[in-house]
């Protein structure tokens, strides 16, 4: 089948073809045409098969005609997170290039004045988070009377973070003869409800079983001590092939913490989570996606539907806690039909979540022993190398002017890594990575150890 056979329009079909597609996904075949039909939708597909261009592309036809008025948009797009949000107004740019639509994207950590303003202009596409849309619903900016299309999207992430009941107060808003779409990867009973509620006799639309990892990804669990996690990581990046890595951790203190012993330790690591202010995010987003840094320490907030091309491993630092975030999360490689690599660290704690986990894919993990992992490249017990490959994930060691200047330091620096032991007793010593070495610090580690 072809996007042709879809009845899209030519414009839309031509906006399709320039960027680089040709045939539709299971769950865009199928959710497409009733969509242009007007009828209700609910989708049910897993992370990373094409679920967006679904609702997207039939919803540039249907809002061609017509006109939009000030603060009353014509659709509604509910997103779970800001990336998600983003993400979506991207799909309409890109799609929409040939048809004069206007968009408008509300989220929370940017200035609320420009969403003002869009509003004030009229917008055919509103694409908004749900904290952000209530405020500026009670604030009086925005009038939902208009609005002629709905799409809850992500609707499960929703459920977990506990945005149930801020739809149902804003689907109770909206008209009742909207056309309503809900996305969602799993249907636990709350969605199902939600759905019985505010949707009419909806076309049900499953490409796949939900929670059913992708089969292009290679998936293990590997056994391994709290404190022996940094290490083995560091092993897995410095000798597996590593192109672009997700390290993904459970709270975001350790998002950060992991990050900035990386880069102190050579990588080309940044960070993305939920502490950080929209445009911090965005712009490591861009920078991970341009090639700037190949490892993205993240928190679950980077774990749906961000499409991220090229991303050749996930590593699950920390087990998620919820277990549909794990498919969540692998789900951020092997896309587009390319293969990738899922690696969870599991601690002696964490086998009722492991267990969880095998009950909702269906399947058991792979267990690869901790020892099938070369050790990781102990950088600071080697001289300084000058000219490195590309493919290195280390950035380059100190110069020799650097060193020498370093040696000229010694008492300095042994006593402010005294204070530095004491300050943060849970950090690794730098030199612990070193076994069997009893001899003096070298200059260059000292150097690093002085900054």
């Amino acid at each position: 089948m072809k996007f042709a056979d879809l009845g899209l329009s030519d414009e839309l079909l031509k906006a399709v073809a320039d960027a680089g597609y040709d045939a539709p996904t299971p769950i865009q075949a199928q959710a497409i045409p009733p969509v242009l039909m007007m009828k209700d939708i609910i989708g049910i597909a897993q992370t990373g098969t094409g679920k967006t261009a679904s609702f997207v592309l039939p919803m540039i036809d249907i809002l061609a005609h017509g006109r939009s008025r000030a603060r009353m948009p014509r659709s509604l797009i509910l997103e779970p997170t800001r990336e998600l949000a983003a993400q979506v107004a991207e799909n309409f740019e890109k799609y929409g290039k040939n048809h004069n639509l206007s968009m408008a994207l509300l989220i929370g950590g940017v200035s609320m004045g420009d969403q003002i303003k869009a509003l004030e202009k009229g917008v055919d596409v509103l694409i908004a988070t749900p904290g952000r849309l209530m405020d500026l619903f009670e604030r009086g900016r925005i009038l939902m009377s208009g609005c002629e299309l709905l799409v809850i999207d992500e609707a499960d992430r929703m459920l977990d973070m506990g945005f149930i009941p801020d739809i149902e107060q804003i689907c109770s808003k909206l008209p009742t003869t909207r056309q309503t779409m809900l996305f969602s990867a799993t249907m636990p009973p709350p969605i199902k409800k939600l759905s019985d509620q505010f949707l009419n006799n909806p076309k049900s639309v499953e490409v796949s079983r939900p929670a059913t990892a992708n089969t292009s990804i290679d998936q293990s669990i590997i056994h391994v001590a709290p404190k022996a996690k940094r290490k083995l990581l560091y092993g897995i990046l410095d000798n597996e092939g590593v192109d672009t890595a997700i390290i993904f951790c459970n709270r975001k203190t350790e998002v950060r913490d992991l990050c900035q012993q990386m880069r102190k330790d050579g990588f080309d690591a940044g960070q993305i989570h939920g502490d950080m202010d929209q445009s911090s995010r965005l712009a490591e987003l861009d920078r991970f996606k341009s090639g700037e840094i190949n490892i993205l320490c993240a928190s679950d907030v980077a774990a749906r539907g961000l499409d991220i091309k090229g991303v050749s491993h996930v590593v699950n630092y920390d087990i998620p806690w919820h277990p549909d975030d794990y498919i969540h999360r692998i789900g951020r490689t092997g896309r587009a039909g390319a293969t990738g690599v899922a690696i969870t660290f599991v601690t002696n704690r964490d086998d009722e979540h492991v267990d969880s986990i095998q009950k909702l894919t269906g399947t058991k993990l792979p267990v690869r022993d901790s020892k099938s992992v070369k050790p990781e490249k102990k950088q600071g017990s080697k001289k300084p190398v000058p000219d490195k490959p590309k493919s290195d994930k280390r950035k380059k060691q100190p110069s020799d002017d650097q060193q020498i200047s370093a040696k000229k330091r010694p008492e300095k620096t042994a006593k402010k890594d005294t204070k530095s032991e004491k300050q943060s007793p849970t950090q690794d010593r730098v030199d612990e990575t070193d076994d069997g070495w009893n001899g003096p610090v070298p200059g260059f580690l000292d150097a690093k150890l002085d900054r």
